[in-house]
């Protein structure tokens, strides 16, 4: 549990030191695409910390490009 309140807490201060920087120079799209990656990697950070079981990015490259290399490996025989 301090994990999570020690993620949050970056999080916190990382926005108040982004934001109103990217307000004085009206950034609106930047502000919501930053909001929107930092309200998820919080949410992906306290969720590991609490053991969720998580998807690995590179098994999704692997189910799409096994195919792919299957095809070259048999043309190479």
């Amino acid at each position: 549990m301090l994990g999570v309140i020690g993620i949050v807490s970056a999080s916190i201060v990382i926005a108040i030191i982004e934001i109103p920087s990217l307000l004085e120079r009206k950034l609106r799209k930047e502000l919501w695409v930053f909001s929107l990656l930092l309200l998820m990697g919080t949410a992906l950070s306290c969720a590991k910390m609490l053991g969720a079981n998580l998807p690995n990015p590179s098994d999704w490259l692997t189910v799409v490009l096994k195919p792919v290399s299957d095809a070259l490996f048999q043309l190479l025989k």
